[in-house]
Order: structure tokens, then sequence, then C-alpha cells
């Protein structure tokens, strides 16, 4: 392959394992660019990349404006809170409007599930989905895999435990999807309360505690406690849900000897993870955000080449 086949990238439960293949091997040249001397690259010349953002974000919204800067593109932001939002304008009509200002990509972020959906449907240019509400984040996913690649050399086979806050994680949802394609086994640990109904549907098993889901896991990915989605306490304390689900060096003794701890950040130290563990030797947070420059520069790349 050497396309996508759609000119959006809204999620990952839709995208064949083919093509998530293909955006993982671009990114890998992308990477080169990256680590490069002179990360200045005519992929994007010519092609114009806005970021709307109606939540707040460092990670992925400044990954997205390098990302487009690197390859030559035109880039530009826009905060929902400083726009015409906060005068009432519609998401169509922001969309409608950015567009027509000559604009070949709008990646969005927005706190309701399928917005991205709903803005692909009324605009001619590419959308991509930089997380919508509890729904997907797929980037995110594609640079956790990327990640996963570079110590691994694969992903089929792979025992991958994901702890944490799974209810309201869009970057769960996206992993999910994205790893089982790619063959990868998905264990999951949370508190009842933090779990999705019927998670088991999608293919993953439920393990009874976090130590079950850690034991020989090739990786280990702690998820955000996300209190800004939670209408009411899920759990008694943080000091509590640290005790019982929170990933700490004990725990991680039960995994393989040579597993990798990944987290979407930005991490809540002590918490979901200890500090121990986030910055021991074994951990790839911080790859993770260069991953994540490499696998939004090839998607940018691959909606734009068609």
């Amino acid at each position: 392959m050497s396309s996508l086949t759609s000119k959006h990238l809204l999620g990952l439960r839709d995208v064949p394992a083919e093509e998530i293949q293909l955006i993982l091997d671009t990114a890998k040249e992308m990477r080169k660019i990256l680590d490069s001397d002179n990360k200045k690259a005519s992929h994007l010349q010519g092609k114009s990349v806005v970021t709307l953002f109606y939540e707040n974000s460092t990670r992925t919204r400044l990954s997205f404006e390098m990302a487009s800067k690197y390859l030559g593109a035109t880039a530009a932001n826009i905060s929902a809170s400083a726009s015409s939002v906060t005068k009432g304008e519609t998401l169509i009509d922001t969309g409608r409007t950015i567009e027509q200002m000559g604009t070949d990509v709008i990646v969005m972020r927005h706190s309701m599930s399928g917005a991205p959906h709903l803005l692909s449907q009324y605009v001619n240019c590419s959308v991509v989905n930089a997380g919508d509400g509890m729904n997907e984040h797929p980037t995110q996913a594609l640079l956790d895999m990327l990640t996963i690649l570079n110590h691994k050399g694969t992903l089929k086979g792979l025992k991958v435990a994901i702890t944490g806050d799974i209810l309201h994680s869009r970057v769960a949802r996206s992993n999910i999807w994205g790893l089982r394609k790619m063959g990868a086994e998905v264990v999951v640990s949370s508190p009842s309360t933090l779990l999705p109904a019927n998670i088991e549907q999608t293919g993953v098993r439920l393990a009874k505690d976090v130590t079950e889901a850690v034991q020989g896991a090739d990786v280990v990915m702690g998820l955000r406690l996300q209190l800004e989605r939670q209408k009411k306490a899920l759990f008694p304390t943080g000091r509590e849900y640290s005790k019982y689900f929170g990933v700490g060096p004990e725990v991680l003794s039960h995994a393989a000897k040579d597993c990798i701890v990944l987290h979407p950040g930005p991490v809540n130290r002590g918490l979901e993870l200890t500090t121990s563990v986030i910055d021991a030797d074994n951990s790839v947070i911080n790859e993770q955000v260069h991953s994540g420059v490499a696998v939004r520069m090839a998607v940018l790349h691959l909606l734009t080449s068609k």
C-alpha cells in the first residue's frame, strides 16, 4: 500500500491493519528527518494545517504543529476559548470558515465524542481526530505502537497490560483497536467503577487485579485518572487508588524482565505510576513524545499526498 483509503483519520476502529502498518512504516522514515540536523523537508510544501482545539493540550497540539512545520506546511492554531466559538459560532460554521481560508487539514480535539466525525461530513479538507470525548485518540495509539516497535521489533504476540481509568480513556480505546489488529494480546485492569460495560466484547482480557494484568507483560501502559470527566468520585481516595491499582516496582516485578512502561501523559506522579517507575531505565514515556511527532508527520503526509 502507498496511501490511505480515507481522506480523514477519525479513529482506528475502522482502519485496517494494512493501513496501520503503512502509517507506522512511514513514521519510521519520518523519524529520520526528525533525528537529523536539518529538520526541514518539503513533503507538505504548499499545504496548510490548522489545529482546532476545544480542550487544552500540550503534547498533541504542539506535536502536530511541529510535525507540520518540519514538513514545510503553513501551520496555525485556534483555541475555542479565543475564537468566535465564545460568540456562539457552531462547530460546523467554524470548520467551514477555516476551510475557506485554504486549509488542507483540520486537526481537531473536542470534548464531545463524534465531533470530528460530524465535521468531516461538512468540509472537503481532511479532518484528523486529535481526541474526541471518551471515544478515540488514534494518533496517540499509533505513537504508542511505534514506540513499542522501536523496542520490541514487532507487535504480534506481545502481551500489553493497560491499567487505570479505562472508562474515560480515548487512548485505551484506540490502543485496544490498534494493538489487537496488529496481533497483540491486550489485558486490562481497573476499578470496576472505571471500566466500560462489556469491555470483554472488544477482545481484551479483564484481569482480576493489576498484578495479574502485568504478569509476564511485555508492555505496561498506565492511564491518567481523568478527574475532569468524572461527575462524582468513582474511587474512595487517591491513596487507596494508588495502593490497589497503581503501578510501582513491586507490581512491575511480575512483568517480563525486558518490559517497557508507557503512559500517554500527563502523569499524576505517585497515583497511576510511582516516580521510581516513571524515571526508570525501562520507562519510554519521554520517547513516546518523540514518536508522536514522527507519527503525526506520517499521518499529515499520507493524507495530503493522494
